[in-house]
């Protein structure tokens, strides 16, 4: 499948006239059990996964683009297969090879929370020394905890427009009804969502100085209630993107103006890239 990034030519100055820090236009989502694969299909580059095509390119022209990552679960409810299984190596392998080839602006990550229709927006994740037990030995992550940075049980915290992304999903409520709220008082439930979600909030502050080269707006995690079905689960997504790229344009100068740039030049200068316990389920 192809990946079209990235390179910031605007963001690198190769624009004159044009000062700003560097950043990248891509946004990162990642999944794992339904409906937090599903939700985010449209947004894959895999045409397996994704027979429908693509439509993260300069997503309804707010000039970003959109790319998602997560397994499928051909025998129910398990690890699953490919991209960011539910499982601690396989994660963390996935996160770490993908973030270096799209070097995103901001990430979401999901996972999925409750048996209720939550729309669960976490606020803190520890760096945890002892897991709950994934699939198949071994059994915790290696190394554990994660981050030899810090020490074990350091919170690392959203980064997300949370307050707007609550709002504006509670707006939908008469559409989806769905409860979106925040999570200011637990972490993440100590599986792979809380580690997933730690990765991400790790990935923004190694990548949070608005000098950094692939600088880094925003990161957190959202629980989604495995009562959600597939259309609520979709338009909430896509309401939580929205909020989340109002929210970065307020912090990177006209990311729009970028995004026209590149698609001008993308046939010369652009490379495409192949990419080949808590009652939470995660």
């Amino acid at each position: 499948m192809l990946l079209r990034p990235f390179i910031g030519l605007v963001t690198a100055g190769l624009v004159t006239g044009v000062a700003h820090a560097d950043f990248t236009t891509n946004i990162m989502l990642t999944g794992y059990w339904p409906q937090t694969n599903n939700m985010l299909r449209r947004f894959s580059t895999n045409p397996e996964q994704n027979p429908d095509g693509w439509v993260g390119q300069n997503w309804e022209d707010r000039g970003y683009d959109v790319y998602s990552f997560f397994p499928e679960f051909p025998d129910g409810i398990g690890k699953g297969v490919g991209d960011f299984e539910v499982d601690y190596q396989d994660t963390s392998e996935d996160f770490w090879r993908i973030v270096e080839e799209v070097h995103p602006v901001a990430i979401i990550t999901f996972g999925r929370g409750y048996a209720d229709r939550s729309w669960e927006v976490e606020w803190r994740q520890r760096n945890l020394d002892s897991w709950i037990n994934d699939y198949e030995e071994p059994y915790q992550p290696t190394p554990s905890p994660p981050d030899s940075s810090v020490p074990v049980d350091h919170i690392r915290y959203s980064t997300l427009p949370m307050q707007s992304i609550v709002d504006a999903v509670n707006e939908a409520y008469d559409d989806i009804t769905l409860d979106a709220y925040i999570d200011d008082t637990g972490f993440g439930g100590g599986f792979l969502c809380e580690y997933v979600a730690y990765h991400g909030t790790w990935y923004h502050d190694l990548h949070g100085d608005p000098d950094d080269p692939y600088w880094n707006v925003a990161g957190g995690h959202i629980h989604v209630g495995a009562d959600v079905g597939r259309r609520a689960a979709r338009i909430a997504s896509r309401i939580t993107l929205r909020e989340l790229i109002t929210y970065v344009d307020t912090q990177i100068p006209e990311p729009g103006s970028a995004a026209l740039f590149l698609t001008v030049i993308s046939a010369g200068l652009i490379r495409r890239r192949a990419w080949g316990s808590d009652a939470r389920a995660g």
